[in-house]
């Protein structure tokens, strides 16, 4: 398939692939996601199936502004409200009861939602354009470093996707380069599912202390040990002085270290990784952040591209 046949930066043509009930990789400022209209099931089960997603996996609904929320929802927790009013548009999650609107397919069968409005520019017009929630994975094949440009989505889906109905909606590099901060707010107190670009110290202190940390079961994408994992192995490290000893001894290695720069670390994270697969790097060694500000979501994923990989 030609590439050509998928990209486009025709916003209005992304529309009509969704209406049509077509998938439309669009840009976030997070990652790109893998779009279907939310309300039609059979386009939101196509999504599962291009990458090879399990099925209880809930999506995140992405929707065009914070009035959206009491049409998703069936009630909104008071710290959604606050969270979505300080955050939103931008690169948090919140979880809330689902609407009796909410498909199946959707939420993975549970009685929850995750909502966010996002910032990016070209997402924006694209929801304004639709009409509708979109309900958006990343778009990568499962569990794989997520992509934060068209490119990357082509070389993972190209020949997953159906050039009669599915499009690429090409709106450049991704500024923030990690997924969102997702946080429970069925839950009480509200329990970070998983941390990303609105930092979690943040998150933190706009509930004035009132969070918990994840506990229960699987029940947001992200939050299984291994995820964003790249074809080379990843060994983490605490330090550059470790990372060039550990180097020393491992043939076909490389290192990653952006700890000077947590802002610029998030941003390329993925794209390094891709990097290295395409260079045939055996082993990435990267640095850890330090746990503070973006270094909570930059640790996560390398914590998770290290893990033991699913079979």
């Amino acid at each position: 398939m030609a590439i050509d046949d998928l990209v486009t930066t025709d916003i209005g043509r992304a529309a009509t692939a969704i209406a049509a009930g077509g998938l439309v990789a669009i840009p976030t400022e997070t990652v790109y996601g893998l779009a279907a209209d939310a309300t039609n099931e059979a386009a939101v089960a196509r999504i599962f199936e291009v990458k090879g997603r399990p099925g209880e996996h809930p999506l995140i609904v992405h929707v065009a502004s914070i009035d959206d929320l009491d049409t998703w929802a069936s009630a909104v927790p008071v710290p959604a409200r606050l969270l979505a009013e300080a955050a939103w548009p931008g690169p948090l999650t919140v979880i809330v009861p689902r609407a009796t609107c909410v498909l199946d397919v959707v939420t993975g069968g549970l009685d929850t939602v995750g909502l966010r409005v996002p910032a990016h520019p070209v997402a924006q017009a694209l929801l304004e354009r639709v009409g509708v929630g979109l309900a958006a994975p990343s778009a990568n094949r499962f569990g794989a470093v997520s992509p934060t440009t068209a490119q990357h989505v082509a070389r993972d889906l190209a020949d997953r996707l159906d050039p009669q109905r599915d499009l690429i909606l090409d709106g450049g590099s991704c500024p923030v380069g990690l997924e969102s901060t997702i946080v429970d707010c069925a839950s009480s107190p509200p329990q970070i599912l998983r941390a990303g670009g609105v930092p979690v110290d943040d998150v933190r202190r706009l509930l004035d202390g009132d969070l918990a940390d994840a506990s229960g079961p699987s029940r947001a994408s992200g939050m299984l040990v291994s995820h964003y994992a790249p074809l080379a192995a990843v060994r983490l490290v605490d330090s550059a002085d470790d990372a060039t000893a550990l180097r020393a001894g491992t043939a076909g290695a490389e290192i990653l270290d952006l700890t000077d720069d947590l802002v610029r670390y998030a941003r390329e994270l993925y794209a390094r990784l891709r990097d290295a697969d395409d260079r045939g790097v055996r082993t990435v060694i990267a640095v850890l952040p330090p746990a503070e500000g973006l270094g909570h979501a930059i640790r996560d994923r390398l914590t998770k591209a290290a893990a033991p990989r699913r079979v």
